[in-house]
């Protein structure tokens, strides 16, 4: 009888796990149906901002054209512009992080010449 206990007990055992893996593979289901709605109504979003957008760009277009603007050139110089404010951004980081390495390394010079006085 000692081995029907045991036995019980280990199918007790395994039903336990089950359960709890069913469990978890009903959460997951519900995150995944949640992820696919979510992802269904982001692509509805876009889409409307995608139409919004184009229908903006033709406004501006007809305008453009109304006031003999090239778009085109006013965008080039956009960009152009950002790519040189971006450059100059980066030459002051970099310049800041020289100049900060070298003070570090000038503050650490004063020290050891400190500590052998």
């Amino acid at each position: 009888m000692v081995g029907l206990g045991s036995t019980a007990q280990k199918l007790q055992t395994v039903a336990d796990q089950a359960e709890k893996v069913y469990k978890r593979l009903n959460k997951l289901r519900d995150e995944v149906e949640q992820t696919q709605e979510t992802v269904e109504e982001t692509q509805s979003r876009v889409t409307t901002i995608e139409e919004e957008l184009d229908e903006q760009r033709a406004v501006l277009d007809a305008i453009a054209e109304e006031h003999d603007i090239d778009v085109d050139a006013v965008a080039a110089e956009v960009h152009i512009s950002e790519a040189e404010d971006g450059a100059a951004a980066d030459d002051a980081t970099t310049d800041d992080a020289t100049t900060d390495d070298a003070t570090t390394d000038d503050a650490t010079t004063d020290d050891a010449t400190t500590d052998e006085s």
